[in-house]
Formats: structure tokens, sequence, C-alpha cells
């Protein structure tokens, strides 16, 4: 009985600290700040959308098939795209399907007419046959949330 008094009470101090680092780490971000001056949302209850001086998100494609790939291989793709809008772009969040999937994204404002990447690396560790997966983009555009995919066929190198 007094074993599992002790041990009710260790669980207990390391629920606590476990509670205490979790919520410190919720609130560090590593990520740069944004003014709020750089978002402009003109879209208002009033019915005046101003939708015309939102930034818009052009890629020149939103598909890559990488084609056959060796299971293990990774693979990587630069989605070219442009501010094609009137004020400045801000991507806030990209996130993948799946944990196989990297991305590296612009993280600054990008004024409008200028062109960046969005780059995908694939790693085919562990896959096997046709692979489809999405990048998700949250943006500050008209709709926020932009699509983007990429394709494989997966196939077992050869026994030497």
């Amino acid at each position: 009985m007094h074993f599992i008094i002790r041990m009710m009470k260790r669980l207990k101090h390391i629920f606590l600290i476990s509670l205490l680092l979790f919520s410190f780490a919720c609130n560090q971000e590593g990520g740069q700040d944004i003014s709020g001056d750089v978002v402009n949302n003109p879209i208002s209850a009033d019915g005046n959308d101003g939708l015309d001086q939102l930034p818009k998100l052009e890629f020149e494609e939103t598909t890559h098939d990488f084609g056959t790939v060796i299971q293990g291989e990774k693979v990587i793709y630069s989605f070219k795209f442009k501010n094609a809008g009137q004020s400045d772009l801000l991507i806030a969040k990209v996130n993948a399907s799946c944990g196989c999937t990297a991305i590296k994204y612009p993280k600054h404002p990008i004024k409008p007419g200028d062109g960046e990447i969005i780059t995908v690396t694939f790693n085919s560790e562990g896959r096997r046959g046709i692979q489809n997966k999405s990048v998700r983009i949250v943006a500050n555009t008209q709709p926020n949330v932009l699509q983007l995919n990429i394709k494989a066929m997966v196939i077992q190198p050869e026994k030497m």
C-alpha cells in the first residue's frame, strides 16, 4: 500500500512538471513577428468586398508527378508562384498530408508582382505503389486555403 501511495505522488509530480513544460513550450514562437500593418483584409460586413485589393497566390502548376521513384529515394520539386494581387502576400502556414513530405516556404511578406517558390521533398522510404500527397497552404488570400499535389509511383529496388 505504501508503495502505491509513493507511485501516485511521483506520477502527480511528473504530470505537473510535464504540464508546466508543455505550457511554456506552447507559448514560444520560433518564427518572426509580422506587423499587423502588412495584413490587409478589405472584406467587410457592409458588402464592400474589396477583393481586388487582396494578394493573389498564382502558381505555374499545382500538381507535380515525380513519375517512378525507387523506394528509399528522396525527390524534390519547387512549385513556382507569384503574388498577382494588389497587396503583400503572407503565407501563414503550410502543412503536408503526410510525415513523408517536408516543405520549405517563404516566411516573409511577398510584394505584388514578386515571385517565390515552395519546395516539397518527398521521402519514399517505406512507401510502395502509387502515392498521392497534398500540401495545404494558408495565406491572406481569398480563398485563404490552397492545395498543391504531388504523386509518384514507388517501386522496390532490384535485388542484386
